[in-house]
């Protein structure tokens, strides 16, 4: 069932990031009337909203724009940092407004930043109970109260990735919706733009209602499991 679960996500989220892959190819064509780069516009989003401690920076790799809280820099990808379309105007707008949440302490932002290291031992947690779970199988005849000793742990473990995953929702949808906002008061975009850029950030959030849903049916799953071991 697992296996089933799995690949059905798995060919959503291709679905998913294939079409938000087109989306942004397509909306990169469009240049900008007024010709900013996602770098002059997201330095101007952030002036805009007084955050002067925030560096603006260029990374490697494609879709790898994010907000970094730790060492407050706005990492933007070549193609976003340099690009003058709406796609890069879209992207470099959403990253700053994770920087203006965090200056703004808005708490989901600090709620999600509070559970990052929860999850990365949930994650270590988790690999290390499948290992010894599969070990456990071949090694011990008798294994009922290893299995939902470990099947606990596993809820346990896919619970914050869940909780995780929807905290993830709200801050992803109001950094778009402060994007948004900014370009359209600011005439950053004309109308045609800004649906673009819409769009294309519609396309992008879908991937975390996806990673979300997924973990939440996991999780339900494997609380069947536990409780289909008590029966």
């Amino acid at each position: 069932m697992i296996i089933v679960i799995m690949i059905v996500f798995g060919i959503i989220s291709f679905a998913v990031s294939s079409r938000l892959k087109s989306k942004f190819k397509k909306y990169s064509q469009t240049p900008l009337k007024r010709n900013l780069s996602g770098a002059e516009i997201a330095k101007l989003m952030l002036a805009d909203n007084g955050i002067h401690d925030v560096e603006v920076i260029s990374v490697q790799g494609k879709l790898t724009d994010h907000y970094n809280p730790s060492n407050k820099t706005v990492n933007l990808s070549e193609e976003v940092y340099h690009g003058r379309n709406a796609a890069a105007a879209a992207v470099a707008s959403h990253e700053c407004g994770h920087a203006v949440q965090h200056a703004k302490a808005y708490s989901m932002l600090e709620f999600r930043s509070a559970m990052v290291p929860v999850q990365n031992v949930s994650a270590r947690i988790i690999n290390f109970i499948f290992m010894a779970m599969l070990i456990g199988s071949f090694a011990m005849s008798q294994m009922q109260f290893f299995l939902s000793t470990g099947l606990l742990i596993v809820i346990g473990c896919y619970a914050v990735f869940t909780l995780f995953a929807f905290v993830t929702l709200p801050v992803e949808f109001d950094a778009s919706k402060r994007a948004l906002a900014w370009v359209k008061q600011r005439d950053i975009v004309d109308p045609g733009e800004y649906d673009m850029a819409k769009d294309a950030l519609k396309w992008a959030a879908m991937t975390y209602v996806v990673a979300a849903v997924a973990s939440l049916v996991t999780l339900l799953y494997y609380v069947s499991l536990f409780l289909g071991s008590r029966d």
